[in-house]
């Protein structure tokens, strides 16, 4: 397992479009992510051509795949799940 490359990243780019859409999210370099001040996902894939987000979901990284359109659309709702769950603006009132 490695750092995506540039070209890692083109294979996923409309995944990186949509994540370059979600509030409070922040690309600080091509496919590397943050939130508020800390790290929040980046890439890697494998020899075999398949691509990986590690993501900070629940205080702790996770490694999930990301290469088929159904895994990436999975992941988009863990990543907005998890945004809406602590962001303070989104919380109901109550």
């Amino acid at each position: 397992m490695r750092h995506a490359t540039q070209g890692d990243l083109d294979q996923v780019e409309a995944l990186l479009a949509e994540l370059r859409k979600a509030p409070g999210l922040r690309e600080r370099k091509r496919g590397c992510f943050s939130r508020e001040s800390r790290a929040f996902l980046h890439f890697h894939a494998d020899d075999a051509g398949d691509s990986y987000v590690d993501v900070r979901l629940d205080g702790a990284f996770q490694r999930v795949r990301v290469t088929s359109l159904e895994e990436q659309a999975d992941f988009l709702a863990r990543v907005q799940k998890a945004l809406q769950h602590t962001d303070p603006t989104t919380r109901s009132v109550g």
